[in-house]
């Protein structure tokens, strides 16, 4: 069998494939919000319950599926996930109303936790350190592909075929993705097309590992860093995921926006959060290649996108739809710009056989943190108004900073 040239790269787009896919089925709802809220009589509290109960599933599974990932290793975990979650989202079909849909989403939520720490073991596996910023980077680039997609691709699918089976066609993407990756994922040792080149680098740009046992689940929590991964992300999660889930309600209810012109614009600021992950996974890794420490690249990247994201604000001020999305855009830009360094974090301080297990801890706090922000949208939209809201939004992602400075004074390996 031939041997191919910078494999890691390839694997790199799989995962990335991956995640785009992960973000179309976990905002199909959210576009579709509209059209079903009126179709199902739901109010703003009720779908925000709706979607805390996707969160809420996230939060627990993403603990119990990066130790899964562990122990069931990368490509058998990650091709789990992908199936439970696109059959998930396609029995969204057969949503009659808030009980009904809280249960699919929750069982979405369950499938796609293992998106995140089975990709970022993925990454520990086959990037070297220097690496592995640009790596998170394209990975991190997903969500915004996917919320990109899904407002064009969800209104078409809605206006041609109706909501219930735009959920099933966007459901059948998953089995597409499985194909593909059961043919590219290997470990890097065991791929029968990996170049020696190729593997010799992996294999010197990585930590030589400090045990060979697995740890146990609660071994983790004895480190004030993962404290610090995990509160970080439980402060900050919400604010990115307001604006998955409730963009194109803020644009129908405020701006006035119909489904149509929610397919041609919602899906601009998740450009921008692609452009903001990949610069960011950039400027981490160019820092380091000029001589800064981890330490210093990584809080440096995140402070930076954490203080561009309070510009958000201006969306109080501005009457027109279109300045409105070119702040969103800017603070979407912004804030994946910041998780490019935040997410990598976990493979900084722990070894790959640990990455997943971490990541699940730190990813599990954001959505808990999520979880509970998001019925309080519901309830501030619907008694007061979306300004709290933007005002809350905007400064979550400086306390997350604050608290990674707090929590990690120096990112280093952790023996």
């Amino acid at each position: 069998m031939g041997k191919t040239k910078n494999l890691r790269w390839w694997v790199a787009g799989t995962i990335f494939l991956a995640t785009t896919i992960n973000y179309i089925d976990r905002q199909a709802l959210s576009v579709a919000a509209p059209v079903i809220r009126k179709d199902l009589g739901l109010t703003n509290e009720q779908y925000g319950w709706i979607v805390s109960a996707f969160l809420l599933a996230y939060a627990i599974m993403q603990m119990v599926s990066g130790r899964l990932v562990d122990i069931l290793g990368t490509k058998k975990g990650f091709s789990m996930a992908v199936v439970w979650w696109s059959i998930a989202n396609m029995l969204h079909a057969f949503g009659t109303g808030m009980m009904s849909l809280g249960i699919f989403r929750f069982l979405l939520g369950i499938g796609e936790a293992g998106n995140y720490p089975a990709a970022m073991k993925a990454i520990s596996e086959w990037f070297p350190k220097k690496e592995r910023t640009k790596a998170v980077g394209i990975l991190n680039m997903g969500p915004g592909l996917g919320a990109i997609i899904a407002p064009p691709l969800m209104a078409w699918l809605i206006l041609d075929f109706g909501w219930k089976m735009a959920f099933v066609i966007t459901g059948v993407i998953g089995f597409l993705w499985l194909l593909l990756w059961r043919w590219v994922y290997y470990e890097p040792n065991k791929h029968p097309r990996i170049t020696p080149i190729e593997l010799q680098l992996i294999q010197d740009g990585q930590e030589e590992e400090t045990h060979t046992v697995k740890l146990p689940w609660l071994h983790y929590f004895k480190y004030r860093e993962v404290w610090g991964l995990a509160l970080s992300r439980f402060v900050s999660d919400g604010a990115f995921y307001f604006f998955v889930f409730w963009l194109p309600s803020w644009l129908a209810d405020i701006k006035g926006f119909s489904l149509v012109e929610i397919g041609l614009f919602a899906w601009i600021p998740f450009l921008l959060s692609d452009v903001g992950s990949f610069v960011g996974g950039w400027t981490g890794g160019r820092l380091m290649t000029k001589g800064y420490s981890v330490d210093r690249s990584r809080k440096t990247v995140i402070w930076l996108g954490a203080v561009l994201v309070v510009p958000v604000l201006g969306c109080l001020y501005v009457a027109s739809p279109y300045w409105a999305i070119a702040l969103i855009s800017f603070s979407l830009f912004a804030t994946q710009f910041k998780q490019a360094a935040l997410f990598t974090l976990p493979i900084d301080l722990f070894g790959k056989k640990d990455a997943a297990s971490v990541w699940g801890i730190s990813g599990s706090a954001g959505s808990f943190g999520a979880m509970l922000f998001t019925p309080l949208i519901g309830w501030l939209v619907d008694t007061i108004s979306y300004s709290p809201v933007f005002i809350i939004v905007s400064f979550l992602h400086i306390i997350s900073a604050l608290v990674v400075v707090f929590f990690i004074p120096n990112i280093k390996r952790i023996a």
